[in-house]
């Protein structure tokens, strides 16, 4: 249990730490979808739920861009939603790996005692 919170808190400062950068890349996102739903004519709901399924990969395809432009832009959400999901997986494997360390060498220092 004591992994779990010392992971916890781990993560939630570090995502602190790289808030100024997750929130350019949302905002990132949000503005080449508001672009690629103007280009296509889309309703600002519709190119924000395309934007942020495409950032996610999930790609349901019930909205797609037509235009040449607007598939360029749609690849572009594409590359920095990857990038947005590998900078927070790397801060949970971070966060994991220190709560871990923290966890290991604690238990290591009781066990040595008790010795």
């Amino acid at each position: 249990m004591k992994f779990t919170f010392d992971f916890l808190r781990l993560f939630l400062i570090e995502l602190g730490y790289a808030s100024p950068i997750l929130i350019f890349l949302i905002l990132c996102v949000s503005l080449l979808g508001y672009i690629i739903g103007r280009n296509e004519g889309w309703s600002k709901f519709d190119a924000f739920y395309h934007a942020f399924i495409n950032a996610a990969t999930v790609g349901y395809g019930d909205l797609y861009p037509k235009k040449k432009i607007s598939k360029l832009l749609a690849i572009a959400i594409a590359f920095v939603g990857i990038v947005f999901t590998g900078i927070v997986i790397a801060i949970g494997v971070h966060a994991a790996d220190q709560a871990f360390k923290q966890v290991y060498e604690s238990s290591e220092r009781s066990y040595c005692v008790e010795k």
